[in-house]
């Protein structure tokens, strides 16, 4: 699955990578050197990040699932021991 930036976050990101060289760097940097460097990081370290979150939202998914039961789990088979339970405090 390609990851894409839409149009507006890919207009940010090269604003964003623009000013980094400006203030951090010797040299400045064009708007489509820019937005090359960016294509670059989202085709080469795009896809190591999000297999990572894929990897992470599926531990915590997991976890939510193994979680499930003990929230909504129901006692099988106690209408006898509460109707019991309900005559003895009678007594």
């Amino acid at each position: 699955m390609p990851i894409e930036l839409n149009k507006e976050a890919r207009s940010e990101a090269i604003k964003s990578i623009e000013r980094y060289f400006q203030e951090n760097m010797e040299e400045r940097i064009g708007n489509i050197a820019a937005g090359a460097l960016l294509s670059f990081f989202v085709d080469e370290v795009g896809p190591v990040i999000y297999n990572q979150a894929v990897a992470e939202v599926q531990e915590r998914l997991q976890v939510r699932i193994s979680e499930l039961d003990l929230e909504v789990h129901e006692d099988e088979f106690q209408y006898w021991r509460k109707h019991d339970a309900q005559r003895k405090a009678r007594k």
